[in-house]
């Protein structure tokens, strides 16, 4: 059985000369290449160790790849902090997909990641097969955008991973109530590196904020349009049952404004599910079985 151990760590070139990391599971009976690849693409100060909850439950029969967009994790950081931007990640994306000669995939995209989803239907529509878009939509509720807004970029340092975890808990009652300590000691070993002074950092660039320094960084463009893209394509919309990103009426208009859309609800989580939840598994594993 396949585990979130078993990958190999992958590399290609961005258009502007970066040299970005993924995570290949391809470990399990899917190698004949008859289905296509889960690729999962990750939040704004996230990377590919996100998803090894969706590496447990589904490489055993589906390759799936993990994605460290630019800046973050073992992907080089940009030399121009303004091209930390969802239309460059769609390039990168593209990128990768010629890297991997990839025809067919299916989307999971988080937060930031499910906004690359929207966008690529734009442009790379044809191959995509299928999208799951995690806790986001073309309305960004202000709320949780605020809220990002102050917390990332800020540099934070902790001297253990306890420290760490009881810092990112600070607050974190708006996304994971139900956390124990060692939930958060998870959480942070997920999105925290030890740096080379022996500090546990958070592993992405500071630089990733500017962009929300300039009015519409966050998304860049009106996503309704890109939204409207995955109209042929199976999507499924997996929504925080207390999140401040997605609302309730975001998300029924989400699944109103396509054909084949549905909407999954998680109890009790904000943004954003972590994907090892009984509901999130049972959802996407629903979803899976008609993309087959």
């Amino acid at each position: 059985m396949a585990s979130a151990a078993d990958y190999k760590d992958g590399y290609w070139w961005s258009n502007d000369g970066l040299r970005l990391h993924y995570r290949d599971y391809a470990q399990g009976t899917h190698q004949s290449d008859e289905r296509p690849p889960i690729i999962c693409l990750p939040g704004l100060t996230r990377n590919c160790r996100d998803f090894a909850p969706v590496a447990d439950a589904f490489a055993d029969e589906w390759r799936v790849i993990t994605v460290d967009f630019r800046g973050r994790g073992e992907s080089a950081y940009a030399k121009d902090p303004m091209s930390y931007v969802p239309l460059t990640y769609v390039q990168d994306l593209e990128a990768l997909l010629a890297e991997l000669n990839l025809e067919h995939y299916i989307a999971l995209g988080t937060s930031l990641g499910g906004i690359v989803t929207m966008l690529s239907s734009a442009t790379i529509q044809r191959k995509m097969v299928g999208a799951i878009i995690n806790d986001i939509g073309p309305d960004i509720d202000p709320r949780g955008l605020e809220r990002i807004k102050n917390y990332v970029g800020q540099g934070r340092s902790y001297e253990t991973w306890a420290h760490a975890a009881r810092g990112l808990s600070e607050g974190g009652d708006i996304m994971f109530p139900d956390y124990t300590l060692n939930d958060w000691i998870g959480f942070a070993k997920k999105c925290c590196k030890l740096s080379s002074s022996g500090r546990i950092i958070l592993d992405y660039d500071n630089r990733i904020s500017e962009p929300f320094k300039v009015q519409g960084g966050e998304a860049g463009v009106d996503l309704w349009p890109a939204f409207k893209g995955l109209s042929d394509i199976p999507t499924l919309i997996l929504r925080g049952e207390i999140s401040d990103i997605l609302s309730a009426e975001t998300a029924e208009k989400m699944v109103k404004q396509l054909r084949k859309a549905t909407l999954s609800t998680i109890k009790n989580v904000g943004h954003c599910p972590a994907l090892d939840e009984k509901d999130s598994v049972a959802a996407i594993a629903q979803f899976l079985s008609v993309i087959k």
